[in-house]
């Protein structure tokens, strides 16, 4: 089964509306026309719309990284996936790790909102992933079973196809720490066989998984070149024009191969 590799930039609460709108023009020009894989920038919500004027016409896709799962409502501060869709969200981060730690997010909410963004038409990008402390109590797989399982509880084989899992060990986010190439492919054929069993083996060979933690284009080649791991949830690298341009050259070229 040969799954399109996805390339994605968190840019998390990191961007100005100018910085935001410089980046997004420098990809643009960047990716050109086309690119072998799939890409995708999710900038802070307050400037999804001006980054989405200037992705208009070109590969890149945009992306938010978060919703709220009502349809509408008293919800003071918060965004539906009507609200995310109207200017030009595709895809929508569910369930990050700093969501999980900082503001408590538990894998009911992931479920409940996951289900909000596919009637929302969104594609969920679905983060989990262990501590630092848990994978050295060996908990690593226990651990991210039990996210898959929580996180994606409501979803029926009919849907399961066009969600992205993103695997990114939490020990690995922002720290410039990097799990081996054997360490992530280890755990996305873990999360694969998972799913296998939670759906079907075809479904399964169809979710794409990435992977995500101090990508750098100096390990991307490896890291995307592992046979389950099918791109790429981009943070700091992602906020460098010439960073992000070089991990998707290195998808790419694992394409090409």
């Amino acid at each position: 089964m040969t799954r399109r590799p996805f390339i994605a930039g968190n840019w998390k609460m990191n961007t100005r509306r100018d910085s935001a709108v410089e980046l997004a023009g420098q990809l643009v020009k960047g990716v050109g026309e086309r690119s072998a894989c799939e890409v995708a920038i999710c900038p802070p919500t307050v400037y999804l719309s001006a980054v989405s004027d200037l992705l208009a016409g070109s590969p890149i896709e945009l992306g938010a990284q978060n919703l709220y799962p009502a349809a509408d409502g008293a919800y003071t501060g918060e965004v539906n996936a009507a609200m995310l869709t109207d200017i030009g969200c595709r895809f929508v981060i569910l369930g990050h790790s700093e969501r999980r730690q900082l503001m408590g997010e538990t894998d009911a909410e992931v479920a409940t909102k996951l289900q909000a963004a596919l009637a929302g038409n969104l594609v969920p990008i679905v983060c989990v992933g262990e501590t630092l402390e848990q994978r050295q109590a060996e908990q690593t797989e226990a651990v991210v079973e039990a996210q898959v399982r929580g996180s994606l509880a409501e979803l029926d084989e009919a849907r399961a196809a066009g969600v992205v899992i993103a695997y990114e060990p939490v020990w690995a986010i922002g720290t410039g720490l990097t799990a081996t190439p054997e360490q992530a492919e280890s755990v996305h054929r873990s999360i694969r066989q998972l799913l296998a069993e939670m759906f079907t083996p075809e479904i399964a060979g169809q979710i794409r998984i990435q992977y995500g933690g101090s990508v750098k284009p100096d390990n991307a080649v490896d890291l995307l070149g592992q046979p389950n791991i099918d791109g790429a949830l981009v943070g700091g690298a992602s906020l460098k024009a010439a960073d992000f341009m070089a991990i998707i050259a290195a998808a790419d070229a694992v394409c090409a191969t």
